[in-house]
């Protein structure tokens, strides 16, 4: 697929690392040839140096046949303008713009194609704080992601000693849980994968990949470990766009404190939130977390845009007694090295938002995609097409798919042909309108199937990808 990517900030270096890997042919423009060199160092990639609005520099970086634009620069103007010359001039067929503005993605018809063509807005801000909340609404969670329309979770949690099945097989989960499915997808043991199998034991210090329905996660999680106090308060290090918008999302079910050291941007944060603690002041300085009780909070989250002051006040506050520590890092060599250690999370936001960008790379039908790991697995949602002569899926069992070693598949979501009305409890029901299977061996695909596939190794997606194209004599 040749991919033209505008801009070669955090978000477009770390797209094209990801899709140059993968055999895609792929030109990077910007506005500065010294980040472009260094891009072009260390990847195999063409570059143009200009600026992305301007038809000549595009048609320059080869827009005439290209597949696919993503639009990544930090100004949400030029990516909008260059969606729609790539429209108009170029008839490029995909189009992703990131957009931070909430005035503009809050009008979504200036996406249309009459307007500025954008067939797919991100917003990467929105998108980590959607990740945060989650990890806070699940405290024993290392990563949650969901698929098909959130009915379905993935959700990695580290076994600990006193866990109920730490030290047992993978097998016994099904017969602790009779009236429960659940699938424990991958395992990763001292950074290593392995394919759960029935006889695999779960030890202490295992990262489990579990896959549920979403109402049953936290259910499923209680099995690697006791349950974390529930989450009650929190503090924000950085009013920026991630923090105030994180503060806006939790107020009005935790008590949040937010620091921001810029007195402007307190008095903005004051104004916009309105049962949050704006609190003037350096997240680093030990007086201020002491007098604002850090000992007491439940979660401390370092969110400023630098990274060496997002660790100092993630540890520090650790220190100090806050129960978890999250922490927003950019650089990938420092999320390495800080994982897991006094810092409970380290999130890339690169990794945290690229998912949203390969869903539009990948071949075949492809509804989400997710890094997880940082970086060294991925989940995908496969949508299954075709039929028994057409497809190598649709029609066969699990355990008749040949998939490549590293692959599995977790779970499924079909389609029902008449909706079902559950009952909650006594007073209330839902009409569910998709069924969840958790992959079994003799579970079989139909098509039209979500398939949810959990892959340990990278190198083998486009292998996974594949097995779920449709043979041309289906058409």
């Amino acid at each position: 697929m040749k991919i033209l990517i505008l801009g070669a900030g955090r978000v477009g270096a770390s797209v094209a690392e990801a899709l140059v890997s993968e055999a895609n042919d792929i030109t990077v423009i910007d506005s500065d040839p010294i980040r472009l060199r260094q891009l072009q160092d260390r990847l195999d990639l063409r570059t143009v140096v200009g600026n992305a609005g301007h038809p000549r520099v595009l048609r320059q970086a080869g827009a005439e046949d290209t597949d696919l634009l993503l639009a990544v620069t930090q100004n949400d103007e030029t990516n909008m303008v260059a969606c729609k010359l790539a429209h108009t001039l170029f008839n490029i067929p995909n189009k992703i713009a990131r957009i931070r503005s909430t005035d503009y993605l809050a009008h979504s018809e200036l996406f249309t194609t009459e307007n500025f063509a954008v067939d797919v807005a991100i917003c990467p801000e929105q998108i980590i704080t959607n990740y945060i909340t989650k990890l806070i609404e699940f405290p024993e969670a290392l990563q949650v992601v969901e698929f098909a329309g959130g009915r379905v979770s993935l959700v990695g949690a580290r076994a600990v000693h006193g866990g109920p099945l730490v030290g047992h097989q993978v097998q016994e989960l099904r017969t602790r849980m009779p009236h429960i499915d659940a699938r424990i997808a991958a395992i990763f043991r001292r950074d290593r994968p392995i394919t759960p199998e029935g006889q695999t034991v779960i030890e202490a210090g295992d990262d489990v990949f579990m896959i549920a329905a979403t109402e049953n996660i936290r259910r499923v999680m209680r099995e690697l470990r006791k349950a974390d106090r529930p989450v009650r308060r929190v503090m924000i290090a950085g009013g920026g766009n991630i923090g105030r918008r994180l503060a806006k999302a939790l107020e009005e079910r935790y008590q949040v404190k937010i620091i921001e050291v810029a007195t402007q941007s307190c008095e903005r944060l004051a104004a916009e939130l309105h049962r949050s603690l704006v609190l003037h002041g350096d997240a680093t300085d030990e007086e201020l977390l002491e007098s604002e009780n850090i000992g007491e909070m439940d979660v401390f989250c370092a969110l400023t845009n630098d990274d060496e002051n997002n660790i100092m006040s993630s540890l520090l506050a650790k220190r100090m007694g806050a129960h978890k520590v999250i922490a927003l890092i950019n650089r990938g060599s420092y999320v390495d090295l800080v994982q897991g250690g006094e810092i409970d999370i380290a999130i890339s936001p690169s990794q945290a938002t690229i998912g949203s960008l390969l869903a539009r790379v990948r071949r075949g039908d492809v509804a989400a995609v997710h890094r997880l790991r940082r970086g060294a697995a991925e989940a995908l949602e496969l949508v299954a097409h075709g039929d028994a002569s057409s497809s190598q899926v649709v029609g066969k069992a699990i355990e008749q798919i040949r998939l490549p070693k590293g692959a599995t598949i977790g779970a499924i979501v079909r389609q029902l042909a008449h909706p079902v009305t559950e009952r909650i409890d006594d007073t209330s029901a839902v009409e569910r309108k998709e069924q969840v299977l958790m992959a079994h061996h003799d579970t079989v695909i139909h098509s039209d199937d979500h398939v949810i596939v959990f892959v340990t190794n990278r190198k083998i997606i486009s292998k996974v990808e594949k097995l779920f194209q449709v043979g041309l004599g289906f058409f």
